[in-house]
């Protein structure tokens, strides 16, 4: 029988072949966007996150999400050193949420305020992935745009309390395999983890107009 874990990565493989597919991310790889483009994304990571991690505060003690909340995941505190330094002291005043940002923290909410399980789905389909391929984003943007090596404007993907990340993951997997609830219940996990992919690859559809529109500078 197929363990929950990998019915989770085989299940949400496609959406994360969109997201790996995208014209933003594509560009932003491929060298053809500024800077700029990447604050802006940093930005947006700013909010989804905070919506994450106020939701781990409030289910810190729930039995079924509770085992996810794990400080050391915690990307808040980095993103708001990334983007000071990437838009400059008072970077506050300045930032704002894509519509499909904000419908995608929304939700994330939304899972956390009413139903944890599909909170779990959310923290997932994020924080697996920025441990995993965002490492590609941070080597492309320090190579592109002279940050220190896992320094500022790239700390959000640097997991210093993570020595491991292979172990983090194996132990991340066995959590998932222990999530209590019937099948229909996995189900609604599974399709609440899509919906995340097709959330985050919004943000990204998003972003890639933004820039069309503003010429890609």
């Amino acid at each position: 029988m197929e363990s929950f874990s990998a019915l989770l990565r085989t299940a949400s493989r496609e959406q994360h072949e969109e997201v790996r597919g995208s014209t933003f991310i594509g560009d932003l790889l491929g060298h053809k966007l500024g800077v700029d483009a990447f604050a802006r994304y940093t930005e947006q990571l700013w909010f989804v996150y905070g919506a994450l991690e106020a939701g781990a505060r409030q289910l810190a003690a729930d039995p079924v999400a509770g085992p996810f909340v794990r400080p050391e995941l915690f990307r808040t505190a980095a993103l708001e050193r990334d983007l000071e330094h990437l838009r400059g002291p008072g970077w506050r005043r300045t930032v704002s949420a894509l519509p499909a940002t904000l419908e995608y923290a929304e939700r994330i909410t939304a899972c956390a305020r009413d139903w944890p399980a599909g909170y779990i789905a959310h923290h997932y389909t994020r924080y697996m992935g920025d441990l995993s391929g965002g490492q590609i984003i941070r080597d492309t943007a320090e190579k592109t745009w002279g940050f220190s090596k896992k320094g500022d404007g790239v700390r959000f993907y640097v997991f210093e309390e993570i020595p491991n990340p292979a172990a983090f993951k194996r132990a991340y997997c066995e959590l998932l395999d222990a999530v209590p609830g019937d099948e229909l219940e996995r189900q609604r996990i599974v399709a609440e983890c899509k919906r995340a992919y097709g959330l985050n690859n919004a943000v990204f559809e998003a972003l890639g107009e933004e820039f069309t529109l503003i010429g890609r500078s």
